[in-house]
């Protein structure tokens, strides 16, 4: 069994790409040619694939766009993962954290039945919350740490004996990692941050959003999210390359769009 974090170094180091798509489809943003069906959001997921994953480390599917088409939209997480090529790390990204009956139950349907490599999960419970994601050794926990929204300096900076909370959780997870399967989530509108974080875990798989629309530092996040080998940093971008055209080029597009941004990726790791 390929634990997760060589499976991300493998994946990593095969597509000699950084980049992680984030499958975020609205099917009121797709392409009016498609329709609005749940079968136009699987055929919009299928081409974007198609077009970019020799382009891409991983594929992240933020669970909201689905669990909102009802049972429709669990057929559609379960088609697109069949048609993610082997050997490209999948996270689903649902952000789950409960108690340690209810949080089994989510890590059972995120990697039994859905049968994701990874998933992020958000903290605040406490250890008992997430303790049954790590129980799969061979599956990705990242945990929430610093999020690229506005909002999370409302909890995340607040001072927990002379440091930020979002320290606080980056200390535990370390202390946590025994299996060496917990990543975290740090955005990339926070580069100082991510420096310190990084500086705080190592060698840990660091998920960063916020590049494109949310006007994160790509520099930044490259620089400091790398470990010194240059890898385990997931640079995710969405919007920006999945509707990087609304008409019926818009895989092309995509594919462009991931190109420019994996190629500027590389540019960053060799500076």
């Amino acid at each position: 069994m390929m634990s997760f974090l060589k499976r991300l170094r493998t994946s990593q180091k095969k597509s000699g790409s950084l980049l992680c798509i984030g499958l975020d489809t609205d099917a009121a943003l797709i392409p009016r040619h498609l329709g609005r069906s749940a079968g136009a959001v699987l055929s919009f997921n299928r081409r974007i694939i198609d077009a970019t994953h020799d382009l891409v480390c991983a594929y992240k599917l933020n669970l909201a766009f689905y669990e909102a088409l009802g049972d429709r939209g669990w057929r559609i997480i379960e088609k697109t993962l069949e048609h993610i090529p082997r050997g490209i790390v999948t996270i689903g990204d649902g952000k789950r954290g409960d108690i340690g009956n209810t949080a089994e139950r989510y890590a059972t349907s995120l990697f039994d039945e859905l049968g994701f490599d990874a998933a992020t999960v958000n903290p605040y419970m406490g250890y008992d919350s997430i303790e049954p994601f790590l129980r799969y050794n061979d599956r990705g926990v990242f945990l929430l740490a610093l999020t690229s929204n506005r909002g999370s300096r409302d909890f995340q900076r607040l001072r927990v004996n002379g440091r930020p909370l979002y320290e606080r959780v980056v200390q535990s997870a370390v202390r946590w990692n025994a299996k060496k399967n917990i990543g975290l989530v740090v955005g990339a509108t926070h580069p100082k941050e991510l420096r310190r974080v990084r500086a705080l875990a190592p060698e840990m798989p660091i998920l960063i959003p916020g590049i494109g629309k949310q006007g994160g530092d790509l520099k930044s996040a490259v620089l400091f999210g790398c470990t010194k080998r240059g890898d385990l940093a997931i640079i995710n971008a969405s919007r920006s390359i999945i509707y990087a055209s609304r008409g019926k080029d818009f895989a092309a597009a995509a594919r462009r769009e991931a190109i420019k941004l994996r190629d500027e990726i590389n540019r960053c790791k060799n500076i």
